[in-house]
């Protein structure tokens, strides 16, 4: 029997508007976006349907709004009677993945993400952290580039691999742009600089995941309902323990989006529906296997065209 997964997107898919349509004709939607007010105390739906683009970009507030809109829009899903057999998200994603799991309250994951994308602001002065992909290396040469450039004293390390030829370096901005001339050296297509607020998954996070820690001892963990594939191990999150260290290694440690993939093919998923605004993680899934169905659902038009669908119609 074929098996469905929804997933959710991390930072750089947020986008002015996102969830409008959904807010402005459900109430329960709207539901989300005023929870997610209140738990925060200023107005997060103001910003996330009006904007501006710029401060809504920034990490402390990009982390909540994409976590409010995936899980509103996992729960319109559900509620129409699709249920996902296993939940996964990309880094942040990752969040909204816990919520509709069952492990975490949706208050609760609202202001830890917050708080999350504060620690990661202050862990790394703007301007002295980056980010880059590097297409077309294999993860083991990339990193062998990385190791030698850090070793001369840049830290640069690999961070998100995305899919097949596709992979995210993250450190010192000196550390990264020494990486990027070395990877084109070593066969790398391109190397593209990425517009981020900091060096996300690097050890230039762990005072961030020191003081999350602090944060996540005081939030109430479950079991989840559904199981969650870790963007650290590859593997099944299933107990309480296992969530909380991921939620703090995550910060530090790479995303391992493809071979999340891969395990979710494994497990016997064949739809993957991508709950958030843009298809990002729905064209890495395509990169790992061209033969499964992928659905993103942002709005009403595409969420009516995935129900139906899913349901033969």
């Amino acid at each position: 029997m074929s098996k469905i997964a929804f997933i959710f997107p991390g930072q750089g898919s947020q986008t002015v508007g996102m969830g409008a349509e959904f807010v402005s004709n459900d109430p329960t939607s709207k539901a989300y976006y005023e929870k997610a007010d209140h738990a925060l105390d200023f107005e997060l739906s103001k910003l996330m349907l009006e904007g501006p683009q710029e401060e809504l970009t920034l990490t402390y507030n990009a982390q909540p709004a994409l976590l409010t809109t995936g899980v509103m829009i996992a729960a319109k899903l559900i509620e129409a009677g699709i249920r996902p057999d296993y939940t996964a998200g990309h880094s942040l994603g990752e969040y909204s993945a816990f919520v509709t799991s069952g492990a975490l309250s949706f208050e609760e994951a609202v202001q830890i993400v917050h708080k999350r994308g504060l620690f990661m602001n202050e862990a790394v002065p703007a301007g002295q952290g980056a980010m880059a992909a590097i297409l077309g290396l294999d993860a083991e040469p990339l990193k062998e580039v990385c190791e030698k450039v850090s070793a001369e004293g840049d830290i640069v390390q690999l961070a998100n691999l995305n899919c097949p030829g596709q992979i995210v370096i993250s450190g010192t901005k000196l550390g990264v742009e020494k990486a990027s001339v070395a990877a084109k050296e070593a066969g790398a297509k391109r190397a593209i600089p990425l517009v981020v607020s900091g060096p996300f998954h690097s050890e230039l996070m762990r005072e961030a995941a020191v003081q999350l820690q602090n944060e996540i001892e005081k939030v109430t963990i479950t079991e989840p309902q559904i199981p969650i594939i870790s963007n650290v191990k590859a593997e099944l999150l299933q107990e309480v323990s296992e969530i909380k260290n991921e939620m703090i290694e995550q910060v530090y440690s790479p995303v391992l989006w493809e071979q999340d993939v891969r395990k979710m093919l494994e497990l016997g998923v064949t739809t993957f529906i991508e709950c958030g605004p843009g298809k990002v993680l729905s064209g890495l899934v395509k990169k790992v296997d061209r033969s499964v169905n992928t659905y993103c659902v942002y709005d009403e038009a595409s969420l009516q065209e995935a129900l139906q669908a899913l349901r033969g119609e």
